[in-house]
């Protein structure tokens, strides 16, 4: 993912949240509709979650240390999932309190016309953030769904502003109609039911981003593209004849580790072999910039090893040694 295009996302985002969260805010303070209130905790929240993304973004360029010698590219990891665990927290349980306690004690709306009007404040605000979301995420989304994007995205931040900006239109759309239908109705109970499903989605928003950033924190490989470009470009045919099993790990988004047992000829002298170790790393590097970090261990290719079955270590499908 580029950095640049994360934060310009997470930017434009960061902006339109916190007007938007002092316009809810104001709105409640004179109609004391709860979906308000919600949806402004909501919005200080994901400024909150902004705030996070950008300063994760920042702890992430620490160079490596001793203690740290892989570098501190997952600090956008812990970042990403402290973001889900503050949505889930203070915007979706928040949320589900506060629409309880209106439906539980419901009381009718003031001065209508604040709500009404900061709502669609709102939604052209969060309409900005989110088609820059769109534009910064379609640069590398490719032919991938959306769902797949979101699933297979190395970088937490455009996935996170994505799914927040889209959870906050649908809540806006919730309160209009919670708004909406307790003008309709004169009961202020429908203001508490738009507040409780408000709550509903940020919670399933939350577990979705928190699903996703434990897997990038335990650790994922690279993708199959990546994969499979990392063994043509190990492989020149001559020295290196083959990749007998690989390994990847992403140290970070833009920051990958390979290790990989490749195969050379029986015969190759020492020296041949470190030649041919060097060479393979310079077209990895070359074929797959972020291959950072990498490790061969040269071995010997044996047709009855890979006829026996694949080492226990392998890729799936991929030859024994």
């Amino acid at each position: 993912m580029s950095a640049s295009g994360g934060t310009k996302a997470i930017i434009a985002a960061l902006g339109s949240n916190l007007a938007i969260a002092v316009s809810k805010l104001v709105a409640f303070a004179f109609s004391g509709s709860s979906a308000m209130l919600a949806e402004g905790v909501h919005s200080i929240a994901d400024s909150g979650n902004q705030a996070l993304l950008l300063i994760g973004g920042k702890r992430a360029q620490k160079k490596a240390t001793e203690e740290h010698p892989f570098g501190y590219g997952r600090e956008r990891y812990v970042f990403g999932f402290l973001v889900s665990v503050v949505l889930f927290t203070v915007g979706g349980v928040f949320a589900l309190y506060e629409g309880y306690e209106k439906v539980s004690h419901p009381h009718a709306l003031e001065s209508w016309y604040w709500p009404v009007g900061v709502l669609l404040f709102a939604v052209v605000a969060e309409g900005f953030s989110f088609r820059t979301a769109l534009k910064e995420s379609n640069e590398l989304r490719g032919k991938l769904s959306w769902a797949q994007f979101v699933r297979r995205a190395k970088a937490p931040e455009l996935p996170v502003v994505l799914l927040e900006d889209f959870g906050a239109l649908i809540g806006l759309v919730l309160a209009l109609a919670g708004v909406a239908l307790s003008l309709a109705t004169g009961s202020g109970v429908w203001d508490g039911v738009s507040t409780l499903c408000i709550g509903a989605l940020l919670v399933a928003i939350a577990l979705v981003l928190a699903a996703e950033t434990k897997s990038l924190l335990l650790g994922e490989a690279a993708g199959p593209e990546t994969v499979a470009a990392i063994r043509t470009a190990a492989a020149d045919g001559e020295t290196v004849t083959g990749v007998i099993h690989m390994r990847t790990l992403h140290l970070g988004p833009e920051e990958l580790l390979v290790a990989a047992k490749i195969a050379v000829r029986h015969d190759d002298t020492a020296a041949q072999v470190a030649r041919a170790i060097d060479a393979a790393e310079e077209r990895i590097r070359a074929a797959v910039p972020i291959a950072r970090v990498i490790y061969l261990e040269p071995d010997i290719y044996s047709q009855q090893a890979a006829a026996a079955g694949p080492d226990p270590l392998a890729t799936p499908g991929g030859p024994g040694h």
